[in-house]
């Protein structure tokens, strides 16, 4: 391919409103141009860097024994709500209507349409286990899309559905997803992490996340270097000693004291009251399903929400208003407490199950008490892990302090359990003749997302570095010449057929622009290797090869196709 038969619309100046490097050097590189927020065209670079990620999840999957399918990106309400998620999922659906005024969904992802289909042709254990695959478009009413690629309201997405007869059956097929994660991330040459995960509004016993560190990631990973433990943040545990009555102001009776002006957990560690935040019991009001109840935590602790979800049961909760809180307890935000609270639910993080001399809010506007002893004076009704881990704190598993560090999320494997097929009748006969639901996992991998993480993790201040499996072109001929006459190009016209012939994914820049524009845009482009040639060096009949971030090698002309075949053997992943 020569470059002025193709389109390549490259940019000097950094566009406005790429916020993130990779975004700007999409836009840069010339491989995608913006619509409007959230939806982008791909140009021809761009459509052959993602479809060879297309190719190599292609046959990942294959080779982990799953079917290509392709279903429809239309979706009829119904299925979501007999799986409770038209409701849960709201926020993100795109919702259409026919000429009929009938209403459909564009799908964000496949679950009831794969478990719809399953539960038509699937009857016995038998047929099991099973596992359908598609790369398809997606979309999802991103409230702010951002960053290019990374957060739009339509992409590219790999699902994976599996459907076992048993639990043990199910975490074979949740093994060999992962693993084929694994290979398909190294293959694009990304260095992705694995890390434990919450399951959030898909549901289901367990999941991971494939990670990308860096630091324009939009998600927080929490880390162990002594033993390897990663999890989310949303996820992520700690080994934090559970509070005592060590350091307390005051232990035994109940004291109420006047706190005026005081509203938070930091003026209470002030003069005159100098109360620890670990001695502090913090308590925040959610609302749930139309009622109020209390969440205890210790008052140096963040809550976790993904974890109250689970502690709960339910994932549609709500912060009260301060005219909420007013009406359950009768008193503002900063002087809230859960003694002697007896008609609303308490929800507790376990560090404070047994505290005492512990400091609250009174339910009385500058008013505390002290002396509080969790269980004597406060009655907890659930109790459960409702804390963020935190930078320093203890791994639960090795005592090395734990790290964190932000990252991009490019895969997601969920074993899913019972719950879409249960809800839609994926029901099969086991060996007993006795009905069944099938077990089901999901996988999910953000074919575009990926891409662009590519890019975020392999890149230096001239443009992008590609890994060699997902460039768009592997090799780009730089001649300084471009007249049919000149022996430049002519030689590059034939390095550039014969490696054609070979089977190298080569450009030639036969552009009429002034050798440091083509260096330029070469290294912008990130094409892996560059071959360089001009009237100097092929006078002492040599030509140069310069891989991308890398030194020139000077080599011979008639040994120049041989040369580039071997470092594109030497440099595969």
């Amino acid at each position: 391919m020569n470059w002025t038969q193709t389109f390549i619309p490259t940019l000097k100046e950094v566009p406005a409103d790429a916020e993130i490097v990779s975004h700007q050097l999409l836009l840069r590189a010339g491989l995608i141009r913006k619509l409007t927020g959230g939806l982008y065209t791909f140009l021809p670079l761009g459509l052959r860097a993602l479809r060879k990620v297309e190719r190599i999840v292609r046959e990942e999957m294959d080779r982990a024994g799953a079917l290509e399918v392709l279903m429809p990106a239309l979706q009829p309400p119904e299925i979501w709500q007999k799986s409770g998620r038209y409701e849960s999922a709201r926020d993100v659906l795109f919702k259409v209507r026919d000429r009929a005024k009938k209403e459909w969904l564009l799908g964000p992802t496949h679950e009831e349409v794969i478990t719809s289909l399953v539960a038509g042709e699937v009857n016995s254990y038998r047929q099991l286990p099973r596992n359908f695959y598609q790369i398809q478009t997606k979309f999802r009413d991103e409230i702010r899309p951002r960053f290019g690629l990374m957060r739009a309201k339509e992409f590219v997405m790999k699902d994976a559905y599996s459907f076992d007869a048993t639990d043990e059956a199910a975490q074979v097929s949740y093994q060999k997803m992962y693993d084929a994660y694994v290979r398909i991330f190294q293959r694009c040459g990304l260095k992705a992490m694995p890390v434990e995960a919450d399951t959030g509004v898909m549901g289901g016993k367990f999941s991971h996340e494939f990670m990308v560190p860096a630091e324009t990631g939009e998600n927080e990973v929490v880390y162990c270097e002594g033993c390897g433990y990663a999890a989310n943040v949303e996820k992520a545990v700690s080994c934090v000693p559970a509070t005592t009555g060590e350091g307390a102001a005051s232990i035994g009776e109940l004291e109420r004291f006047a706190t005026p002006g005081v509203s938070t957990i930091e003026a209470l560690t002030r003069s005159p009251y100098e109360v620890a935040g670990d001695r502090q019991i913090k308590t925040l009001v959610y609302m749930v399903a139309g009622k109020p109840v209390l969440i205890l935590l210790r008052g140096d602790h963040q809550l976790n929400e993904a974890k109250l979800t689970g502690v709960l049961g339910v994932a549609d909760f709500r912060p009260a208003t301060a005219e909420e809180i007013f009406d359950a307890l009768g008193a503002h935000p900063g002087s809230l407490g859960a003694v002697g609270v007896k008609e609303l639910n308490v929800c507790a993080d376990e560090l404070l199950r047994g505290a005492v001399g512990m400091t609250t809010g009174a339910n009385e506007d500058g008013f505390h008490l002290r002396g509080v002893e969790v269980g004597r004076d406060i009655e907890v009704k659930q109790w459960g892990d409702l804390r963020l881990a935190a930078v320093g704190e203890p791994c639960n598993h090795c005592g090395k302090p734990l790290k964190v560090r932000r990252a991009i999320e490019v895969g997601h494997v969920f074993k899913l359990g019972s719950k879409y097929s249960e809800a839609l009748g994926a029901l099969f006969l086991d060996e007993s003749g006795k009905q069944q639901p099938a077990i089901m996992g999901c996988y999910g991998i953000g074919v575009t997302r990926t891409l662009q993480a590519v890019i975020e993790q392999s890149h230096d201040k001239d443009g992008i570095i590609w890994p060699l499996p997902v460039a768009p072109y592997q090799v780009c001929i730089t001649p300084l010449s471009v007249s049919p006459e000149s022996a430049v190009f002519q030689l590059a016209q034939a390095i550039h057929k014969a490696l054609i012939e070979e089977g190298v994914e080569v450009l030639l820049d036969d552009r009429d622009e002034r050798p440091g524009v083509k260096f330029k845009d070469a290294d912008l482009v990130g094409f892996p290797l560059r071959l360089g040639i001009g009237e100097k060096s092929l006078a002492r009949g040599e030509v140069e090869l310069k891989p991308r971030g890398g030194q020139l090698i000077a080599v011979k002309s008639e040994n120049a196709v041989t040369k580039v075949l071997e470092w594109l053997e030497g440099n595969r992943v």
